[in-house]
């Protein structure tokens, strides 16, 4: 099938299902999931992930994490990871992992088998729990601040050791190991330094006088509406390209990016604009092509065997939800909103099949392991919207 047609199939059903799956009281992404899962090669194998429609779902992840991090305050979430919420985003990475090298030993895989299964399933997708969490309206709440300083500290700790991995040589020494280590560390503390050096410098701008916003109404005056929209995607970029030059996924550095950018940089009215306009774009297009492409990675032929997929799953499932709950209730969050946290780190997605898919590239994993990997996080990233909804939304609504 042509790429165009592809792509027009796979909106068309994504938005379909997603619309049907609202009107019953369910979040879209899990009808735009299932949508890429039928049409892909496990039901009506029409369509097929190919290279092209990954350049446009990694396009739609790009402005999905710029929508979300622009209602969303950098202070925040700076202040989640250095706080108490330290404890859940170690509790959220450890625990995971952890139970994923059990289960690689459990069932007698090698070394490099058994780190990949503990990394995938250490991952929190930061693309789907912003997602989420916008469908259900809270990103301005406890449960988004702790839960996306969660997810971007579990996908930095897991490519900093897929860093280390790759980084290695084939026949690997102590002394190996501690350059690789070493590397990698000062890759990350390089992106720390470039977000919080930036952020420090736009602080300062209004003690010197410099006042943001009046800039771009200049901007806007100059060139057209158009421009406001042109530069913050450049803006973001820059930070997108510098976190993947540095060995990170561009999605780390594309969302601090658009954290930066404050509310107060433009009048009101141009940040609803740009808001609105982001949103058409995300909700109406791209997002839907995101999620369907997910589900396009699945093959369910080679899933084998059975007892091994399903032991994945639970696992995968029940380690990233106590994780989340027992962080949350260790910092003496209430209840639900703990078990909250534990729910929204279940969804994987992007970020897992990115880590399993480099894995089976590079000859790390086998095909068998690689369909389980992505069946894992299109499960988990399906479930945890459903789950949300069920038994944590009533609760918070009390």
């Amino acid at each position: 099938m042509p790429l165009l047609t592809s792509l027009l199939v796979l909106i068309v059903a994504a938005r379909l299902l997603g619309q049907i799956f609202q009107r019953f009281g369910q979040p879209s992404i899990v009808g735009e999931m299932l949508a890429g899962v039928l049409l892909g090669p496990s039901v009506f194998n029409l369509i097929h992930a190919n290279t092209a429609l990954s350049s446009i779902s990694e396009f739609a992840v790009f402005l999905v994490v710029l929508s979300a991090g622009l209602e969303m305050n950098f202070k925040d979430i700076f202040n989640a990871l250095c706080g108490p919420g330290i404890v859940i985003a170690v509790l959220g990475f450890i625990l995971p992992f952890a139970a994923g090298l059990l289960v690689g030993v459990v069932f007698q895989f090698d070394v490099m088998r058994t780190v990949f299964l503990g990394l995938c399933v250490s991952i929190t997708a930061l693309p789907v729990t912003v997602r989420i969490l916008q469908s259900f309206q809270l990103l301005d709440s406890d449960i988004a601040r702790y839960s996306v300083a969660t997810a971007i500290f579990n996908d930095v700790a897991a490519l900093l050791v897929l860093g280390v991995i790759l980084n290695l040589p084939e026949q690997p020494s102590l002394r190996a190991v501690a350059v690789s280590v070493f590397g990698t560390g000062w890759k990350l503390v390089a992106l720390g330094a470039v977000i919080l050096g930036f952020n420090w410098q736009l602080e300062q701008l209004p003690r010197r006088g410099i006042h943001i916003e009046k800039v771009s109404e200049k901007l806007v005056e100059l060139v057209g509406d158009e421009a406001l929209f042109g530069i913050l995607v450049l803006f973001v970029l820059v930070f997108a390209s510098i976190s993947e030059m540095l060995g990170f996924h561009f999605v780390i550095g594309a969302f601090f990016g658009a954290l930066l950018i404050d509310r107060k940089f433009f009048l009101a009215s141009r940040y609803h604009e740009l808001d609105h306009t982001l949103r058409s774009i995300t909700e109406g297009f791209l997002g839907p092509v995101f999620f369907a492409y997910l589900g396009l990675e699945f093959q369910v032929e080679t899933l084998r065997p059975v007892g091994f997929v399903l032991v994945v799953l639970v696992v995968s499932a029940l380690s990233k939800i106590v994780a989340g709950w027992l962080g949350g209730l260790a910092i003496q969050l209430p209840q639900a909103h703990a078990l909250g946290i534990g729910i929204i780190l279940n969804g994987r997605g992007v970020m897992e099949l990115v880590i399993a898919s480099i894995a089976y590239e590079r000859g790390f994993i086998n095909q068998g392991l690689f369909s389980t990997l992505v069946l894992m996080g299109v499960v988990t990233t399906m479930m945890t919207p459903l789950m949300f909804r069920k038994w944590i939304l009533p609760k918070m609504e009390q």
